[in-house]
This record gives structure tokens, C-alpha cells and sequence, in this order.
């Protein structure tokens, strides 16, 4: 809905004149008929097949919330879409940065908010897609100013995690910040290691930074939600598994192995098969684990959907009840 609120914010704006390069007073931009569609779900729901639907109907490029696939080189351990799709429908986010690149769900807002200001200069409708829930957030509704940690914190926390892993972070943070280690995904350890590094700066959890407040946007968003059975969604987990390892993945973490080290690198299917070539596993054991910890991942993101009521849910193949919904939400 336009609001008040958003009438103060477009004066702000214009005011300054500029916002990440564009000028918003010559634009013009009516935002009470700007339309952000947000579609997401569990990984291997079907998000990708439907996000390129909606965006043939709206005419409309597509963004990307995959905290993976924003990453260069990572291709098939990510099922990132096919080059003959991104050449057919303009994608952002996706291969926007080296492995090596540091990156945050506070760097994603900037760019992702310049982003969508410049594309509603030009079109009422844009698609974000993807199933990085931070990513959503930092977009749609902002998130909390967090303290900025000194490098020395940053290097210790890293260089202690190289040396010791991730168990002896979760201890600490189980004591340290119960509340935020009861909700994060422990099997993340960029999340981890952030709380830690925000704790051990200020001397205060991280769920103390966290309050939730919305930043205002000017723009409308809808979001979409797609669900399946479990079976099934472990069922399509499971072959989509079995189709990246026909494709090529073992060979693709194998050219990325002197590149461990990074982050970005410390993810599902591939932190699997560095282990295998490590000898720490066999490969079927290794591929039974990507298997596995993606189900895992899926059941954590249905957790994070589930917080939230601002979800409209479909079943993932129901395309026209989806497009009949958005139609008449955002034509009507």
C-alpha cells in the first residue's frame, strides 16, 4: 500500500538527489504501482522453472537471493541455471563475484536496494528468486546495524577456525548467545563465525543487535512461497544429487580443491567431496552426505519460511494458480 510513510521516504530521497548513482528526481517514479514479486522455497522445489514462467509474463529481468550462486566457478554444485537461460533472461547476482571475495547479507542489501531503484525506472514489475532467506530480508525489509568488527578479531576468529573447526564456536556460542544459537543454522559456518566475531567485539549477543524493525520500502512486495510432500521434495533432492555427479560436479570440486580455503567454498556438495579426496570418505559415502545435509538444508529453510506469515504458499506446480494470484494482485 502507498502510505504516509512512503510519501516522507520518496521526499528523502529526492532531497538527496542520488541514490547509488541515479537520479531520483528525474525519474519520476510513481511507487505506488511498483511491484516487487518475491518467489522462494526449499532448495530443489522447482523455483527456477517458475521464476523464468513469471518473468516471460511480467516482462521482467530476474534477481537472484541464492547466497551460492553469486559466486563465479560454482556452477553445477550450486545448479545454477544454464548459460543458454541466463543469455535468454537477464539474471543479477548470479556470478557476480570471485571466490575469494568476501560477501554479507548487509553488502547484498546495498547493491540489491540500488539495483532495484535503478530497474523501476524502467519496468512496474521485478522477480527476486532464490532461497537465501538473509537475502530476502536484507532486501524487503532491511537488517540491524551490526557493530563493525576490528580485522584482528576477523583474522583470530578465521585462523582459529582453520585450526579447530566449528565445534569449539557452537560451545561458545551455545554460553555466550543461547537465544541466537537456538535459531541459526549450525551447520553454517559464515553465520557462526559472524556471531562470534560480533560477541567477542562488543562483548554483547548478537541477538541483542537483532530487533526486528522493518526499514520502509517504497515499493509493494508479494511473496510466494512453493511447497511440496516431503517425499517428494527429498525424492527430487535426491536425483537432482545424482544428475550433478552425471554432470560433472566431482571434477568441478576437484579444479576448486586449491581453493578450499574460502568461505564461499564451505558448502554443501562441495565441502562433501573435498573430504572424499581428502580419504575421509568413499565417494558413495561422500555423495549419500550431499545427499543428506541438502535434505537437512531444505528442512532448515522450511524452519525460516515457517517464522513468518508474510508467505503466500502454492504447491510448487501449480503455475496457474500462482500467475492467476499475481495477476490479479498486482493487475488488478
Amino acid at each position: 500500500m502507498w502510505s504516509e510513510q512512503s510519501s516522507k521516504d520518496s521526499i528523502r530521497i529526492q532531497r538527496m538527489g542520488y541514490i547509488c548513482g541515479t537520479n531520483i528526481k528525474s525519474m519520476s517514479i510513481d511507487w505506488s504501482h511498483k511491484h516487487l514479486i518475491v518467489l522462494s522455497g526449499p532448495t530443489a522445489v522447482g523455483k527456477t522453472a517458475l521464476s523464468l514462467q513469471l518473468a516471460g509474463y511480467f516482462n521482467t529481468p530476474i534477481i537472484s537471493a541464492d547466497s551460492r550462486q553469486i559466486y563465479r566457478r560454482m556452477n553445477i554444485g550450486t545448479a545454477k541455471p544454464e548459460q543458454a537461460i541466463l543469455d535468454a533472461v537477464p539474471h543479477y547476482f548470479i556470478n557476480h563475484l570471485d571466490i575469494s571475495t568476501p560477501y554479507s547479507a548487509g553488502a547484498f542489501e546495498r547493491e540489491a536496494l540500488a539495483l532495484v531503484h535503478r530497474l523501476f525506472s524502467a519496468s512496474n514489475v521485478l522477480l527476486l528468486a532464490g532461497g537465501t532467506g538473509l537475502y530476502i530480508d536484507a532486501l524487503c525489509k532491511g537488517l540491524d546495524a551490526l557493530p563493525d568488527v576490528p580485522v584482528a578479531i576477523k583474522t583470530a576468529v578465521l585462523q582459529e577456525y582453520d585450526q579447530k573447526g566449528l565445534e569449539p564456536f557452537l560451545e561458545e556460542l551455545m554460553i555466550s548467545d543461547p537465544d541466537y544459537y537456538h535459531r541459526v543454522d549450525r551447520y553454517n559456518p559464515r553465520r557462526i563465525l559472524r556471531a562470534i566475531e560480533v560477541i567477542r567485539t562488543s562483548g554483547k549477543p548478537l541477538s541483542s543487535f537483532r530487533k526486528n524493525s522493518p526499514k520502509s520500502r517504497l515499493f509493494q512486495t508479494h511473496y510466494i512461497l512453493l511447497q511440496r510432500e516431503k517425499i517428494a521434495l527429498y525424492e527430487r533432492i535426491n536425483q537432482r544429487v545424482d544428475d550433478m555427479i552425471q554432470q560433472g560436479l566431482i571434477e568441478e570440486a576437484r579444479s576448486l580443491l586449491p581453493l578450499r580455503s574460502y568461505r564461499a567454498l564451505d558448502t554443501v556438495g562441495y565441502r562433501e567431496l573435498f573430504e572424499y579426496f581428502d580419504g575421509k570418505y568413499t565417494l558413495t559415502e561422500a555423495i549419500e552426505k550431499i545427499k543428506t545435509n541438502t535434505r537437512r538444508y531444505a528442512k532448515r529453510q522450511g524452519t525460516w519460511f515457517r517464522r513468518s506469515d508474510k508467505w503466500t504458499s502454492f504447491p510448487a506446480d501449480n503455475e496457474a494458480a500462482i500467475l492467476d494470484y499475481l495477476k490479479a494482485t498486482i493487475e488488478g
